[in-house]
């Protein structure tokens, strides 16, 4: 079978839907070769490109049986399907619906048999990331070097030149390469000539070979944004990205303002365990004079909160960029300890999901972190606020809800470190300007080995209400705990009330035991927020009380984990039934029923010094 453009006669060979399964007219959704930049084949629909696979050239095998023949010269642009066994059937179909599907004719069966279906995953649809980002693990997103998050995608993270001011290339491998479709090529380029050619113009973004299979012959090279980079871990290859001197790392650049954090760090006693962890990501130390500035000297009037370590201040940088600073108290014993923790942890994570840390500062005794400010601070300012509360409906409360989840997923899963954090509550989930929810604070989270199930520690640190009864009581933390947690706060979403401070007349300790009282009779939806707009999906409420309450199971192993979480969010399949969940006794005493422990507290101030027992 023959795809593409003979350039001789115009004649073009497109693979189109059927309008339906019914009406066999032209449908709306195509697969072609793309003739623009350096050509390439894409599914379209509507026009809107949905899929591209990577832009090969020369022969490639999907498996031992089957090749592509891909050929640009001054007569076509086509890509040409051989099936080496003529006893081997195959058929490519596109489906009205967005997809494209390869099928072999299995004679054992008597049917065909689906090879691959593409787009699938999140990372399959074209520019899933946005500009600049790249895609990986199936559904996440992280900016490609010298980029940081914005709206929509990544840009790029200093406003240097990189035009002949000490910039280079870094090197991104084993990716799917971006949209060839404003790239540029030279098949008789070597590689090094490549690279030369891409740092001589000042608008050429990235580079990569363009045959790999004749040892990484020829040259494609990119200019402007670059869209739908996915790492294809053994498939891909090699992309070669600009950026500017202070990526790359220049000696001769002496200004701190302009070192990542780690390498300063290492100069202080905090660095020197820090050195190694954090200078590979990037992250750009701010002087004390601008922290200041930006926050009118540390102005009441700009303080946004107090949290366990320090109060938080909103600060605006001299470029205009609004931030918040979180300002490690000095008389903090937990102090050091946070700030190392959470440099070394979150400057790793990227997810839409998770709050991004910008900066950090160092100067004598003062340890400073700085963030995206979010403006409307966080989630326990709406959802235990009345006035505020009314505004979320439960489209909005629900999007808060799976974004969270989304967020642990992510924590527990999909990045390249498993991240528990050990102190997920309302106050530490943040919210943007559009609502979206983003998990904050990780200065108590621990790293978990790939293969870890569960850790202990002497020292349990956290929140009463949230802390699941294994960690309060045994101090075992485990992606369980952090699942009590986010059962915790899905039901103060739902209800608009703090597990903490719930009491009511059958003599309910916490508001885990009164849904769990409601769910037993069969009445669970009169947990729900009064102050709530009607109407609402009342089946999606309904199931949102119920995975919240098998999150709050007592023994940890009847606890779903965050992907069954996520797709029980996301589909109506079966829910199972909860069984008792931990903290529910009635009585008078401990709000938690536990044995009192001397200089606790039940409210919203984190607990960093308890025995564990």
């Amino acid at each position: 079978m023959k795809l593409g453009l003979n350039r001789t006669s115009g004649l073009n060979r497109i693979l189109t839907s059927w309008k339906s399964q019914d009406d066999p007219g032209t449908g709306t959704t195509y697969l072609m070769i793309n003739p623009n930049g350096f050509p390439h084949l894409t599914l379209f629909k509507n026009k809107v490109p949905l899929w591209q696979p990577c832009p090969w050239i020369g022969v490639w095998s999907m498996i031992s049986w089957f090749n592509f023949i891909f050929v640009i010269d001054a007569n076509e642009v086509v890509q040409t399907s051989n099936v080496i066994n003529s006893s081997i059937f195959v058929r490519a179909v596109v489906q009205e619906s967005g997809s494209m599907q390869l099928f072999r004719w299995a004679e054992n069966k008597s049917e065909w048999v689906n090879l691959f279906t593409k787009p699938v995953a999140q990372c399959d649809f074209y520019g899933y990331c946005g500009a600049n980002g790249n895609c990986y693990s199936d559904i996440a997103c992280k900016c490609l070097p010298g980029m940081r998050d914005s709206s929509g995608g990544c840009i790029r993270k200093n406003q240097e030149s990189v035009c002949r001011n000490g910039e280079g290339f870094v090197k991104v491998a084993d990716v799917k390469v971006p949209d060839t479709s404003a790239a540029s090529f030279d098949m008789n380029m070597t590689l090094r000539e490549c690279e030369s050619e891409c740092m001589r113009n000042c608008s050429c973004t990235a580079y990569a070979d363009a045959d790999f299979t004749r040892g990484g012959r020829g040259c494609l090279m990119w200019y402007g944004d670059l869209m739908d980079t996915r790492e294809v871990p053994g498939l891909g290859r090699d992309l070669y990205v600009r950026v500017d001197a202070l990526v790359l790392g220049n000696p001769k650049r002496e200004n701190h303002n302009n070192l990542s954090c780690g390498i300063y760090c290492a100069r202080s006693e905090v660095g020197k365990e820090l050195e190694g962890t954090t200078e590979d990501q990037e992250l750009p130390l701010l002087d004390i004079t601008t922290i200041k500035a930006a926050t009118d000297n540390f102005a009441s009037t700009n303080k946004l909160g107090q949290g366990g370590f320090g109060p938080v201040y909103k600060g605006r940088l001299a470029s205009g960029q609004e931030v918040a600073v979180k300002r490690l108290s000095k008389s903090s014993g937990q102090g050091c300890q946070e700030f190392k923790n959470e440099v070394m942890l979150i400057a790793k994570l990227q997810h839409r999901n998770l709050v991004r840390l910008l900066s950090c500062c160092i100067s004598l005794d003062e340890r400073m972190l700085i963030y995206e400010y979010l403006p409307n601070k966080s989630l326990d300012c709406f959802i235990f606020n009345e006035a505020k509360r009314t505004t979320l409906d439960w489209n909005q409360r629900f999007k808060i809800i799976l974004g969270i989840a989304r967020g642990v997923l992510y924590l527990h899963q999909d990045s390249r470190h498993r991240i528990i954090h050990r102190d997920l509550k309302a106050s530490n989930v943040l919210l943007d300007a559009a609502m979206n929810p983003k998990i904050s604070d990780f200065g108590m989270a621990k790293m978990f080995a790939e293969d870890q199930i569960q850790a202990n520690t002497n020292k349990v640190v956290g929140t009463y209400g949230y802390m699941s009864p294994e960690y309060a009581m045994q101090g075992l933390y485990s992606t369980k705990s952090d699942v009590f947690s986010f059962g915790v706060i899905l039901l103060e979403i739902v209800s608009g009330k703090r597990n903490t401070d719930f009491y009511s007349d059958s003599g309910c300790l916490n508001l885990i035991a009164h849904v769990w009282n409601l769910w037993k009779e069969g009445i669970s939806s009169e947990i729900v927020d009064s102050l709530m707009a009607q109407p609402y999906n009342t089946r999606q409420v309904s199931r949102s009380i119920q995975i919240g309450l098998l999150c709050v199971q007592e023994r940890a192993a009847h606890r779903p984990n965050m992907m069954d979480i996520v797709f029980m969010l996301g589909n109506e399949a079966a829910l199972a039934s909860p069984d008792k969940p931990a903290f529910i006794l009635k009585g008078s005493g401990n709000i938690l029923d536990l044995p009192p422990i001397a200089g606790a507290s039940a409210n919203e101030v984190t607990i960093t010094e308890l025995d564990g027992r």
